[in-house]
């Protein structure tokens, strides 16, 4: 044992804590990142060791949940180390299975190590289809993107085809929750997939008689709209895989605290507000961008129509003197 490569000894650990039923089908195991921080070992090492794991069909990565115990009808399957020089690697499974791990583990938990590792294939085996962990980043977004399209006959009128857009941008976060991490506003990326979505919304208001400049401020801003709220799908992804936390366990860990700030007296409005939910409140993301999409899709109404009405009353002028 004590000759046994680091991530065959944690391999070896995990699987024995499933055996004696101290995880059970469905449980989360330790991330990648609890991993490195508990054996003292390297991402890398972390990943391999989970890697085993799930080809052995002992654990499984689930999207937004991390890696948990596979359930009794998920079928084992045995180990298949691959050749260092792996000739069915393709840049389409170096970026599908960066996408995974993403997806399961955060942003943050990738490396082209790990992703050598999720694929069986020597360490620098992707470098040959991705120069760099930028660039696969990059190509992430981009395939994330293009997972979700348009409907062929865009709806009518530039609100409905605005939402649509909108919602669309959101889904692709919801599936990928790492995608609202990448890229500063100031920085746009020049993606096709991307640039796909930015011309679905760009098309739509095209109908609305705004002004170029206008028309692309609200383009930024129904983008930034999207992309502000969908930030927090990630850091949840970050904040389990750091803390082995869901959300409903850490709020009951802040329970104590914040009886105390409700009663302290400091804070009336947020008492008010706190203790008049009845039955208390379940933060829903989905719901809360539904509810914040309307108003803004309002106020944009309300920016349209004053251009139109602007534009009414200088035909009007013109008529008179002419």
């Amino acid at each position: 044992m004590g000759d046994q490569p680091p991530y065959l000894r944690i391999a070896a650990d995990i699987r024995r804590r499933v055996a004696d039923g101290d995880l059970r089908p469905g449980d989360r195991v330790p991330s990648t990142r609890q991993i490195a921080q508990r054996w003292g070992v390297a991402l890398a090492t972390a990943t391999k060791a989970l890697t085993t794991l799930r080809l052995e069909g002992v654990v499984e990565a689930r999207p937004r949940v991390g890696t948990v115990v596979a359930g009794p009808s998920t079928p084992a399957a045995p180990p298949q180390p691959r050749r260092a020089a792996d000739p069915d690697l393709t840049r389409d499974r170096v970026v599908r299975a960066a996408m995974e791990i993403a997806d399961a583990e955060g942003l943050a938990a990738l490396s082209m190590r790990g992703v050598a590792a999720r694929l069986g294939v020597a360490a620098m085996s992707p470098y040959r289809h991705v120069g760099s962990k930028d660039e696969l980043v990059a190509l992430m977004t981009d395939a994330a993107y293009g997972e979700v399209t348009h409907p062929a006959v865009p709806p009518e009128g530039w609100r409905a085809r605005l939402e649509t857009g909108a919602r669309a941008m959101w889904e692709v976060c919801r599936r990928h929750p790492w995608v609202a991490q990448i890229g500063p506003l100031s920085r746009p990326l020049v993606l096709p997939n991307l640039m796909a979505h930015g011309e679905w919304v760009l098309a739509a208001l095209e109908a609305s008689g705004l002004d170029a400049r206008t028309r692309f401020d609200i383009h930024l801003l129904v983008y930034n709209y999207v992309q502000g709220l969908a930030v927090n799908l990630e850091r949840e992804v970050q904040a389990q895989a750091s803390t082995g936390l869901t959300e409903d366990e850490w709020m009951d860990g802040q329970e104590a605290a914040m009886r105390a700030v409700l009663t302290s007296g400091r804070f009336p409005a947020l008492t008010r507000t706190i203790t008049g939910f009845d039955g208390g409140y379940d933060l829903d993301l989905d719901a809360l961008f539904t509810f914040g999409l309307t108003p803004l899709l309002d106020g944009i109404a309300l920016i349209v129509e004053g251009s139109r009405e602007r534009s009414r009353e200088g035909s009007g002028k013109g008529s008179r003197k002419g």
